[in-house]
């Protein structure tokens, strides 16, 4: 991975976008996907248990497929236009290949469940993250994804606060400000 730490702490599937910023792929080994998901350790118990294991370049590239093809359609679904049918398709297909269950178990005095995919591990992780892009997609807040306003970053994010400006104050709120600051403040 490269020294620029990914963006993290939005919905799942803006956190796979955001590994793709302006001329850089944050996820170009599979050692780099593993780093990826112990910073999504903490949210996800999924990542968590991929993060676990020696990942596959086919694994790496299943990701990057779903990345690629989240970024797309997410890009329509904000701005309101149709997205490509095969996009859409190719999300709903990697959903498919791993189906989700709910495991019912006794548990002492109570009756559990436990969400889970069945599959292989590949298949499990690709449709683990086309699932998150499917629920992002599917609501109504994507039309309030927004890109952050500083001019070299293309960062998406999903703000909290109406008056959100930045993909991360410490980041790039931070940069700007600086600038200001210097342009106010340069002897003349």
């Amino acid at each position: 991975m490269s020294d620029l730490v990914p963006l993290t702490g939005e919905p799942l599937a803006l956190d796979l976008v955001n590994t793709r910023p302006t001329g850089v792929d944050l996820l170009t080994t599979p050692e780099d996907l593993r780093a990826w998901l112990r910073l999504e350790a903490d949210r996800f118990a999924q990542a968590r248990e991929f993060a676990a294991v020696e990942l596959t370049d086919a694994e790496l590239a299943a990701v990057r497929d779903i990345r690629h093809r989240t970024a797309r359609v997410l890009d329509h679904a904000r701005h309101g236009t149709q997205p490509p049918a095969g996009d859409l398709a190719a999300l709903n297909q990697a959903q498919r290949t791993a189906p989700a269950i709910t495991e019912l178990t006794w548990s002492g005095d109570v009756v559990t469940a436990t969400h889970s995919r069945t599959g292989p591990r590949g298949a499990r992780l690709a449709a683990w993250l086309a699932e998150a892009a499917a629920e992002l997609l599917a609501d109504s807040a994507v039309g309030k994804v927004r890109q952050c306003e500083a001019g070299d970053c293309v960062m998406l994010f999903l703000p909290a606060h109406p008056r959100r400006r930045w993909c991360s104050a410490a980041r790039c709120g931070n940069r700007v400000r600086v600038a200001r600051h210097y342009q106010r403040n340069k002897p003349t």
